[in-house]
């Protein structure tokens, strides 16, 4: 065999080598759906232990600017405690028992202190039911977050171990190149250019994975609270109707936006939606039944939950204002 030949059939090879080698990173570098373990359950959710909410528009509370509100009232409490107070369905509970109270002052008897005992007791009651609503629902919020999290670490992980694996196998390809390269420059300076053009292209190869380097996962959410807070539906499934009007209450005449707009505002603003989907009808895999995720959406839908709880739990805040200033006139003393 001449040599002519020899190294046309080293260059062929070398090409085939090469072709071979870029046709698997190509393929391998496609962002694939990777499996989720069995104990890592990424259809459906376990932070929800109880039914759906089902309550209609007309069963909520009317904004509070609408309800005609006693002046004793007025003179009482602040707007924040009214207003919550309104949410959870106890104004006229608190106009009964100034009353009651007003009566008592008049004629403290056993029988009008127990009237105003046993109603001071369904107020507070009903005050606590509301707090653990709002427990209840920012622990389903905080569980889902977390949820989320879990999976997003698992296939950040997973591109972690992939781009490790990169780079080991960048390493061995530059020195197998330069040990090629030196070798058959040696014999043919045209075979040498060869290998050393080919080293650079599996090289290349090689960083254009690391930078592709994105796998994705399937995650359902039937249950979706983000998706009910940007299409600002007229009432929720997930969260009961006292946490519904309050994340929605705005005073349209005060120009003052409502908690629920302040969210949607600010997932636009700090980019974690695009002002392309502000009007679009299409549900995308935040505000839908799930999708294929990346690891950066599951962190970014992760951190869209913490702010939903973060804003639900402001209205523990007005809570406990209401439960300070009704504990003020609660019961009168002989």
């Amino acid at each position: 065999m001449s040599k002519k030949r020899y190294y046309k059939q080293v260059y062929l090879q070398l090409y085939q080598i090469v072709f071979g080698l870029l046709v698997v990173l190509l393929l391998n570098s496609c962002s694939g759906v990777i499996k989720i373990p069995n104990n890592i359950n990424n259809t459906n959710s376990f932070c929800n232990h109880q039914t759906n909410y089902n309550y209609s528009e007309e069963e909520l509370a009317k904004p509070i600017f609408k309800v005609e509100i006693d002046q004793s009232l007025n003179n009482i409490f602040s707007f924040r405690a009214l207003n919550v107070a309104n949410a959870i369905n106890i104004l006229n509970d608190l106009k009964e028992h100034l009353k009651l109270r007003e009566a008592y002052l008049k004629s403290q008897t056993i029988e009008n202190r127990l009237d105003l005992m046993e109603l001071s007791q369904t107020i507070n009651n009903k005050i606590n039911i509301a707090s653990l609503e709002i427990s209840s629902a920012a622990s389903e919020l905080d569980c889902e977050e977390e949820r989320t999290s879990q999976i997003a670490n698992y296939i950040k992980g997973k591109e972690a171990q992939r781009e490790n694996n990169l780079v080991i196998g960048s390493i061995i390809v530059g020195a197998a190149g330069s040990i090629a390269t030196e070798a058959l420059s040696s014999e043919n300076n045209n075979a040498g250019t060869v290998a050393a053009l080919s080293t650079s292209l599996v090289g290349t190869a090689l960083g254009v994975m690391m930078l592709v380097n994105k796998r994705k996962v399937i995650f359902h959410h039937k249950r979706n609270t983000l998706g009910e807070i940007w299409y600002q539906l007229p009432v929720s499934t997930t969260l009961p109707p006292s946490i519904w009007y309050y994340l929605n209450y705005k005073d349209n005449s005060k120009n003052k936006q409502s908690l629920r707009d302040l969210l949607v505002e600010r997932w636009l603003n700090f980019g974690q939606i695009e002002h392309s989907e502000k009007n679009t009808k299409n549900t995308g895999i935040y505000f839908g039944e799930g999708g294929k995720y990346t690891a950066e959406q599951l962190k970014n839908r992760a951190a869209m939950y913490d702010e939903i709880e973060a804003n639900i739990t402001i209205m523990k805040q007005d809570l406990k204002q209401l439960s300070i200033e009704f504990e003020n006139i609660r019961t009168p003393k002989k």
